[in-house]
């Protein structure tokens, strides 16, 4: 019965590998969360084998996705039902599944936050209730805005305030930076707490952005993630933690107005469009940076 279901869930796909998978990922495109590095180590990091399949016209492959069962790869539920939830945190990534752009391929693997640059690619898509907070790009924001981010940031250069990069620091620095600011700011742990410096670790030639200090002191930082594909650069802000008893410098607010700028820059230095994620427009802070976008399910 199991077999039966997966060959219709598979029917029109076949089994490729994961150097097959790549070549269609730099060639088609993805995000984040699709990467072919990002894929293989968490995947590894979980002890779940990863089954790619691809979907061939004419001899080529137009479509390919990395899958868990009947789920895309690194899908929530499977860590959960493999008594492995919270692992590891990628928030709620944009999902950019490679794909010729008029492929038309059925998706019935169970995926969320299905970018809209889905549609065309794929059938089967629904549209899915929650909705992708996105950066806007630094011109779409108020001259007001940009004047009180840069004037939070001079406040805060003013009292001995530092910006670092995060590429400065060990992986376990990060990890331990990260984990302290996130458990100061919400009181909580942060999901991915214990492995946090393995899973920063494997997924460090992708970790982009800054680090804030005050009297030497880390008080904001971000897990950013940059993948660039063939037709745009891909950043995934996962979370991020920040001190509260610095609050009145806006550490945060600083961090994401420096982050964000950075990767525009770095984007069109490249000539390519960028799409910036927050993750789930759920925060009345996205809002201030962001436009919320429609997305997909499976």
């Amino acid at each position: 019965m199991l077999n039966r279901i997966q060959a219709w869930r598979e029917r029109g796909w076949s089994e490729i590998d994961a150097a097959a998978y790549a070549h269609a990922w730099q060639r088609f495109g993805g995000s984040v969360a699709t990467h072919p590095l990002v894929i293989e180590q968490l995947a590894d990091m979980a002890q779940i084998p990863v089954r790619y399949l691809g979907w061939q016209q004419n001899g080529e492959v137009k479509a390919a996705i990395p899958t868990w069962g009947r789920h895309v790869a690194l899908s929530k539920d499977v860590l959960k039902r493999h008594g492995k939830k919270g692992l590891f945190d990628l928030g709620n990534a944009e999902i950019i599944l490679p794909a010729a752009s008029d492929a038309q391929a059925p998706l019935r693997h169970a995926v969320r936050y299905l970018s809209a640059l889905s549609q065309g690619r794929f059938s089967g898509l629904k549209p899915q209730a929650e909705e992708l907070a996105m950066a806007r790009q630094p011109e779409d924001l108020s001259k007001k805005f940009r004047y009180n981010q840069r004037r939070e940031l001079r406040l805060l250069e003013e009292a001995g305030g530092v910006v670092r990069p995060i590429s400065d620091f060990s992986s376990a620095e990060i990890a331990t930076m990260y984990c302290d600011l996130f458990l100061r700011r919400w009181e909580f742990p942060a999901t991915g707490a214990e492995r946090m410096a393995e899973v920063v670790e494997r997924l460090r030639s992708l970790l982009i952005g800054l680090v804030v200090f005050l009297n030497d002191a880390p008080i904001a930082i971000q897990l950013v993630y940059r993948v660039e594909a063939l037709e745009w650069v891909s950043v995934e802000y996962v979370n991020g933690g920040v001190d509260p008893q610095t609050r009145d410098f806006s550490p945060g607010s600083v961090l994401s107005f420096l982050n964000t700028q950075s990767a525009w820059e770095d984007a069109r230095a490249h000539g390519k469009p960028l799409r910036f994620s927050f993750g789930r427009a759920d925060r009345e802070y996205k809002d201030r940076w962001c436009d919320r976008v429609t997305v997909f399910q499976v």
